[in-house]
């Protein structure tokens, strides 16, 4: 009851407010003692977020007429009530004994028959609800029908294995601090402390755990030896090839992994920049160099705007992460299926068109802009570079080449599961020495 009431509170919040489940989670998780609730909470959070496309259609299907937006959290025990029914082992009976519990216990004792009636139902029609339900792609694939619309538009070879690999668990993948030892050592830590772990073939410093762990449990974690972060942004830092004696500026730092990535391979930097217009999550960004051991200048502004903070001392590289979609990371934030509109789309492209043109202003002439996103939609990406090149003829595109991803016309894209890796995008551009 302790796990589900917590996972029903973060939900809530998700549905009803709109607040991801980064916000929402953790303070539905404090009162919440015992790790194994812990670990069923946040199961529970995240599965009816990966899979509620289908799980509405469900819903939808078993109740005569939707509930009103005062009675989310009805709703959302439903949702919760479904996805263990149909992707866990937890016993049936439990898990609707419980969502009937959960909603007598948040005052609505009239939801307890309607609960009840929904799940029994589905219990006894559950084979054909589910093909009926699976009669249309988008429930069956369980991704919102304007994303699924875009994938088959963008990737018509490749958009349904797009979605399933949206819809798995993201793996633990780690990059080792080579500050402090090298991948191969780290993995015998690994090993000796009972985690077994594969090297990744793209990135010297990444491994994949076998089952994911608390970071508690990694060796050397907090005195700095390793970090968690997946395999495709570890790319970033190796891209930007910053060498001893240059100015870099990391445009949209947290939560600070490519930061950190970038000093720990070139340790001789003249100074790097971590930029973030959100200051608590610029907080995150020192709180992982700290970790780590290094140091950069912190600088809480808006990288659109740099009138406002620059010093007019320009950069020699720039990495600019651009905020994107967050297409190609679902697997690890499948909040974005139910947060994301279409209509939101063309706004973030004129935000990474307004980033794009502040950057190449503070870039030194004979510099390095490294763009990039965790989006897979062309708008946001190879599109992007095209209309930036359109506007600024002097720029060189340098696609990058590599083993890794898909070569663009201008950029390299990764899909998501590809290598392993989450969807990511990726493009160079050289600045003139004449400019």
């Amino acid at each position: 009851m302790e796990a589900r009431g917590a996972a029903i509170a973060a939900l809530v919040e998700v549905f009803a407010a709109g607040r991801s489940l980064g916000v929402s989670l953790p303070p539905a998780l404090r009162p919440v003692a015992d790790p194994r609730e812990r670990a069923l909470a946040q199961d529970l959070c995240y599965g009816v977020l990966r899979w509620w496309p289908r799980l509405e259609a469900v819903a939808a299907l078993l109740m005569s007429r939707p509930l009103k937006g005062r009675d989310t959290d009805v709703h959302c025990v439903i949702l919760a009530a479904l996805y263990q029914l149909i992707y866990t082992r937890i016993p049936p009976h439990a898990a609707v004994d419980e969502a009937v519990k959960l909603v007598a216990g948040q005052g609505k004792p009239w939801a307890r028959g309607l609960v009840n009636a929904v799940l029994r139902r589905f219990q006894r029609e559950r084979e054909a609800v589910l093909a009926r339900v699976d009669r249309d792609e988008a429930a069956a694939l369980a991704y919102p029908r304007w994303l699924l619309d875009r994938l088959r538009t963008a990737w018509p070879d490749d958009w349904r294995e797009i979605a399933r690999a949206g819809n798995e668990r993201p793996p633990m993948c780690l990059r080792v601090n080579r500050r402090r030892g090298g991948r191969d050592e780290y993995r015998r830590e690994l090993a000796a402390a009972g985690l077994a772990a594969t090297a990744l073939p793209h990135g010297a410093e990444a491994l994949v755990l076998e089952q994911p762990v608390d970071v508690e449990r990694l060796p050397g974690f907090s005195a700095g030896r390793v970090s968690v972060q997946d395999a495709a942004a570890q790319l970033a830092a190796g891209l930007l090839a910053s060498r001893p004696g240059e100015r870099v500026l990391d445009a949209c730092a947290a939560p600070g992994g490519k930061t950190a990535h970038i000093l720990e391979l070139q340790p001789g930097l003249r100074e790097l920049v971590a930029l973030d217009r959100d200051a608590a999550r610029l907080g995150r960004v020192g709180e992982n160099l700290d970790r780590l051991g290094l140091a950069a200048t912190l600088v809480c502004a808006d990288a659109g705007a740099p009138a406002d903070w620059w010093d007019g001392d320009p950069f020699d590289r720039i990495l600019l992460d651009a905020p994107c979609s967050g297409s190609g990371v679902i697997r690890r934030h499948p909040d974005i299926k139910r947060l994301r509109r279409d209509t939101d789309i063309a706004p973030l492209a004129a935000q990474q068109a307004r980033l794009l043109e502040a950057a190449w202003g503070m870039l030194k002439a004979g510099g390095v802009l490294l763009y990039a996103t965790c989006s897979i939609i062309p708008e946001e990406n190879d599109g992007q570079i095209a209309r930036f090149l359109a506007r600024h003829p002097e720029a060189a595109a340098r696609r990058p080449e590599a083993r890794w991803g898909r070569a663009l016309s201008a950029g390299r894209q990764i899909l998501p599961g590809e290598d392993g890796m989450d969807g990511f995008y990726y493009a160079c551009m050289d600045k003139p020495a004449h400019a």
